[in-house]
């Protein structure tokens, strides 16, 4: 992970609190992403082709002069950090910065000038090579503060930046009791003292003592603050964890270390788990580049092949979801592979069915449509090519996938080829819970934390009587 953005928020020091000598060293991988924003900033497309090779068949690269941005963000983030302004600067440049190179920047205060100016020696090293050498000339913040990142540089060609919209709804709000469930290794416990400093969570750690101290110990994290309890293993963990929620000890759950089938064993018993009178489905809420609004996918991790009837409870559970992240009436596609009602697929038969219902009020709060292919749920375009007439065709705010393995399909394909970050929640139970994985970015755990803390807090409302 880049040392500039493992972290969630910075924290300056003033003029008066640096030293001659002072000196921060980050080091950083080179991803695709930066070394095409530097191109399209700069105008230096020549990386596009070189060699008489085409673009797609080698790595992107461009001009040492690029590991000048890699100096700004360490001097802007961390020495002297935010509020400092650059005004002058003397750096040469050499060689190339390419995908996936390990860079090293190091920013040194060489002498302080009254009444508040830093001169910074600077250095970008790829190994043996340095890329870029010289001096810097800031003025030093007059007074401390700390910046919330939230990964910025992750959003900043975000058309619509759903998450930041999530965060700043759950300002204000207290946070969410929750049982973090075997928090025992590095991701999750992280992951759970992350949503903490951020307010979304006050995380109470289940699982085995030993092992989440020993994780905290490794990881320099003090967890004194935090109710632990101790469980023997994993599938204890989960108990606890769920008996705990039952009790009303705890308003939400997060997985941990522990597989998601024996956190939701736990979950799912009728006498001892968290079922209500709703089927227990999954919603990705999803931030997508290239669409104009938050995009909600069910379901896609819990329900193998739903029937119609549990459909019923997977439509409504994302149609409230949405109502509680600020949707009033959102427009729902009943996904199929066609638009038309086919007798001989099942997904066209049950959205059918679905949109009827909807009709006569076994589904409220939401405009159902379907069966509509994924691209006359998404596209203007492709609806009015097609002559669909519907209020959902084109501006879907929820997609229902016939079963698992579609949804698992649509959820991959945003992600992986058109960018899209996905947060997670599972409905349907006493307290909502988040399913974390390893792969989750630090932006995307804090989504999905963030979602869940709007949802425990509209519960509550509802069950105090409140409007």
């Amino acid at each position: 992970m880049n040392d500039l953005t493992a972290v969630t928020s910075f924290s300056n020091q003033t003029y008066d609190q640096i030293d001659v000598g002072a000196s921060v060293c980050v080091d950083y991988s080179v991803t695709r992403d930066d070394v095409e924003l530097l191109a399209l900033v700069s105008g230096d497309a020549s990386w596009l082709a070189a060699d008489g090779q085409p673009a797609g068949l080698r790595d992107p690269v461009c001009e040492g002069v690029s590991a000048e941005a890699l100096i700004h963000g360490v001097i802007k983030r961390r020495l002297p950090g935010p509020g400092t302004n650059i005004v002058g600067h003397h750096l040469e440049y050499a060689g190339q910065v390419s995908m996936g190179d390990q860079l090293q920047a190091k920013v040194t205060v060489v002498n302080k000038l009254p009444p508040d100016r830093l001169l910074l020696d600077c250095v970008v090293t790829r190994g043996e090579t340095v890329l870029l050498n010289g001096r810097v000339t800031v003025v030093a913040p007059t007074r401390n503060q700390t910046v919330d990142q939230r990964e910025q540089a992750a959003v900043i060609l975000r058309r619509n930046d759903v998450f930041g919209r999530l965060f700043a709804a759950c300002e204000n709000q207290p946070p969410v009791p929750c049982a973090v469930v075997h928090p025992c290794d590095a991701d999750s416990l992280a992951g759970a003292l992350e949503a903490a400093k951020h307010g979304l969570i006050a995380p109470v750690l289940v699982g085995p003592r030993a092992k989440i101290e020993a994780v905290a110990k490794a990881g320099g994290w003090d967890i004194s603050a935090y109710r632990l309890v101790d469980t023997e293993h994993s599938h204890a963990a989960a108990e606890q964890a769920v008996a705990l929620a039952r009790n009303g000890e705890v308003q939400a759950l997060m997985k941990g270390s522990l597989h998601t089938d024996e956190l939701m064993g736990a979950v799912v018993p009728s006498a001892t788990g968290l079922r209500t009178g709703r089927r227990i489905s999954h919603v990705f809420v999803m931030d997508v580049p290239t669409y104009p609004r938050m995009l909600l996918v069910t379901d896609a991790a819990v329900n193998v092949a739903p029937t119609i009837v549990d459909k019923v409870d997977i439509v409504q559970n994302a149609i409230d979801l949405a109502h509680v992240l600020g949707v009033p009436e959102p427009r729902v596609a009943i996904l199929a592979a066609v638009e038309t009602v086919n007798p001989e697929m099942p997904a066209t038969i049950d959205a059918a069915m679905l949109c009827k219902m909807a009709d006569r009020g076994q589904i409220t709060g939401g405009l159902v449509d379907g069966p509509l292919a994924f691209d006359n749920a998404v596209s203007v375009e492709a609806a009015r090519t097609k002559h669909i007439n519907s209020p959902v065709a084109g501006l879907a705010d929820i997609l229902v996938v016939p079963n698992i393995e579609a949804g698992n399909m649509v959820a991959k394909q945003l992600q992986y080829l058109a960018g899209a970050d996905s947060a997670g929640i599972v409905l349907g139970t006493r307290v909502p819970i988040v399913l974390t994985s390893r792969a989750d970015s630090v932006r995307t755990r804090l989504a999905s934390t963030a979602v869940l803390k709007l949802l425990a807090h509209s519960r509550a409302k509802a069950a105090s009587g409140k409007s």
